[in-house]
């Protein structure tokens, strides 16, 4: 049987073998700069940092850990987003006597701590992490600033809750945090009661999470007009309008890379595997 933290590695893993997955690295297709043995070696080398948060260690620190081990590989930033959703998740399933669920993941975030917060800030200073420019009150807790913004944080008292709460606007994996991880549990569902194999239900809980919601690393990377036209186009594949495997052409093509989407697929795929889904 496996342990959390080993549901939680096997969950990256399957995340980027889906196929096609539009726009992202998958199994059959690589970016100039990124590739698909780099988010295998990013997998295996987060697993310390989510044995820690499975064990009860604290979140920050294990996400921490878990960034640094990810990062040790020659691509750079592979699964930043996906192990933050994942985190809470892991911490939840790690305790014997609660069941994961929305609940108990959110019960984790709302413990957090300012420690907490001053280690995420610190993983930005393992690998380049593309964000949004912060708005103007909140330059002084711009995450760019890694363990330099940590005085800020203890001076005003903020949590890592707070943190991702003051980013949920423009960020859909703070979202999650603070909207009790209502994308990640329902894409869980979906590929639970998919068919065939478990890489391939991810990649169609990929395409219906990206027609459903437009992809805030979407619009990081370009603008919300160029994110709500690729939910058409995702719509458009699940219609049968366009070939997934087309439509993975055009997005790489393009430079759009959705990978918040991405990232909820590989929490998602967490949750399945805790609840069951054999492989």
């Amino acid at each position: 049987m496996r342990s959390t933290a080993q549901n939680a590695e096997l969950a990256l893993l399957l995340e980027v073998a889906g196929t096609p997955k539009p726009g992202n690295v998958d199994r059959h297709r690589d970016h100039d700069d990124l590739r698909f043995e780099h988010f295998l070696a990013g997998a295996v080398g987060a697993r310390p940092g989510l044995e820690r948060a499975a064990a009860g260690e604290p979140l920050g620190e294990s996400f921490r850990h878990a960034v640094e081990g990810m990062s040790e590989q020659r691509g750079g930033n592979t699964q930043f987003g996906a192990i933050l959703l994942q985190l809470p998740l892991v911490a939840a399933a790690g305790v014997e006597d609660r069941q994961l669920s929305p609940e108990s993941a959110s019960a984790v975030v709302d413990a957090t701590t300012v420690a907490d917060a001053a280690n995420f800030y610190r993983a930005f200073e393992a690998v380049d992490v593309a964000v949004d420019e912060p708005p103007e009150d909140m330059a002084a807790l711009d995450v760019r600033r890694g363990s330099d913004a940590v005085p800020v944080l203890e001076e005003r008292g903020l949590t890592l809750a707070d943190i991702t709460e003051r980013s949920a606007d423009r960020d859909g994996v703070a979202r999650e945090w603070t909207e009790g991880f209502r994308r990640t549990f329902a894409a869980a569902e979906s590929i639970a009661s998919g068919e065939g194999p478990v890489a391939d239900r991810a990649a169609d809980a990929f395409l219906e999470l990206l027609a459903a919601e437009v992809d805030t690393f979407v619009i990081t990377q370009h603008d919300r007009a160029t994110a709500e036209r690729a939910s058409e186009r995702a719509r458009a594949a699940l219609d049968g309008d366009i070939d997934p495997d087309d439509l993975a052409a055009e997005f790489v093509a393009e430079g759009i890379n959705p990978g918040t989407t991405a990232d909820t697929v590989a929490a998602a795929l967490f949750v399945a595997l805790e609840r069951g889904v054999e492989v």
